[in-house]
């Protein structure tokens, strides 16, 4: 079973992406995605997209799933199910970053997402 991080903690000031992971056997199953933010300012959001490719290189015009925007330290876990994606062989993460108010307005994160296969038990659930 895949249990791996798409984005190792990482301590970010811009939009950026992962490098792609190979999914290998566990294409078109089901994953828990967990976001953890472990350092953040105040006034700043951080958007994180998850997007899929058939060989690594093409990544399509939409992502797989998306975790709704966040503003605060914590983790989150959303559950994505790759079965409506059956081509899908490669994963990588994307995240756009945003800061206002005054200041230095340049956004800083420190954040960490992994991707973890769920048995056959959590998708009948």
């Amino acid at each position: 079973m895949l249990d791996v991080f798409l984005v190792p903690e990482i301590a970010i000031e811009a939009d950026g992406e992962s490098t792609p992971v190979e999914l290998g056997g566990s294409a078109g199953k089901n994953y828990l995605v967990t976001l953890a933010i472990t350092k953040i300012a105040e006034q700043q959001s951080l958007d994180v997209s998850i997007w899929g490719s058939e060989d690594g290189k093409e990544w399509g015009a939409k992502p797989v799933t998306a975790i709704p925007q966040k503003f605060y330290n914590g983790v989150y876990q959303l559950f994505m199910n790759l079965s409506g994606h059956p081509g899908v062989r490669f994963l990588k993460a994307k995240w756009h970053v945003n800061r206002w108010g005054v200041g230095d307005l340049k956004p800083r994160f420190t954040f960490l997402l992994k991707i973890q296969e769920q048995g056959s038990q959590a998708a009948a659930d």
